[in-house]
């Protein structure tokens, strides 16, 4: 018997599914893999806040685990939703690749005058670096996004590191450090996810990497208390127990932010209940700009 692998159908995806399908393969587990269509992959004309979130681009493959269609997915794990449904575990954390964003461009630094991105927290992040810069939106897979910029319909776009380098990709730019462009809470790490079956977790344990499990738990559970999912901006970077937490306003022009070190995932919960009462007004802000229900 085989375990089902679920996976999105873009090119990121199907490499970060190559490397558990090669891991599993190394303990002779023998595999199946099955291309799953996400919301988020058939709807890119709209920034992500108004489908759903980047909850879009787990759902389907949820349902399919639910379903018995398939025993596993392997995602991204940033683009996994605080709320879970029930039935689901987190079955394995792979080590983690760069946390890092990446400022792709063509040219000049100083020529750059637009830069796309549709994360919240990017468009934030570049814009209190530099208010004078225009962000415009930009969706699609990340070979998408690169063949925009050298169209020059953007001079410059934000891309996640470890993405390029699971691909392969080798552009020009700079990687941006992470203690200014916080990351996104989980950037860098792969997460597979099955059902809540004792002997299916068991056998994924070999892929866990308990360093990295800390770091990502602790940064969902800052990101669970501070709330506001993918519409407001947010980086929550965490690093052997050193946490950084912030949320901006949607400009840039103003944040708040905490940096503390946690040894247990309380302490990490504590210190996003100081983050969420820091930035309450900027989390309500965001929300009555996007057009969001409190």
């Amino acid at each position: 018997m085989s375990i089902r692998i679920g996976t999105r159908g873009s090119a990121l995806a199907l490499a970060q599914t190559e490397r558990v399908c090669r891991m599993l393969a190394e303990r002779d587990i023998a595999v199946e893999t099955f291309v799953i269509t996400t919301e988020g992959d058939t709807t890119t004309g709209v920034p992500l806040h108004e489908i759903g979130g980047q909850g879009v681009f787990v759902r389907a493959l949820d349902d399919a685990i639910l379903r018995g269609e398939i025993d596993i997915a392997v995602h991204s794990m940033k683009d996994i939703p605080a709320a879970r449904p029930p039935g689901l575990a987190l079955g394995a954390v792979l080590e983690r690749d760069s946390p890092a964003d990446f400022l792709a461009y063509l040219g000049q630094i100083e020529d750059v005058r637009t830069v796309g991105s549709s994360s919240t927290r990017r468009c934030a992040q570049i814009l209190r670096f530099d208010p004078s810069v225009e962000v415009k939106p930009l969706r699609g897979n990340v070979d998408t996004r690169i063949r925009k910029m050298r169209e020059r319909q953007y001079d410059a776009i934000i891309l996640a590191e470890a993405g390029l380098e699971r691909l392969g990709y080798t552009l020009p730019g700079d990687r941006l450090p992470v203690d200014t462009f916080v990351p996104s809470p989980n950037q860098g790490a792969i997460a597979v996810v099955c059902r809540e079956d004792p002997s299916l977790v068991e056998m994924l344990t070999f892929l866990d990497h308990a360093p990295t499990r800390f770091d990502v738990e602790a940064e969902r559970a800052v990101m669970e208390e501070v709330g506001g999912g993918c519409f407001t901006p947010q980086g929550i970077y965490c690093r052997d127990g050193s946490l950084i937490g912030e949320v901006l306003a949607l400009d840039g022009s103003r944040w708040e932010r905490v940096e503390q070190h946690v040894e247990t995932l309380e302490e990490a919960r504590e210190c996003g209940r100081d983050l969420r009462a820091l930035a309450e007004h900027l989390i309500r802000e965001a929300r009555e700009a996007l057009g969001l229900s409190s």
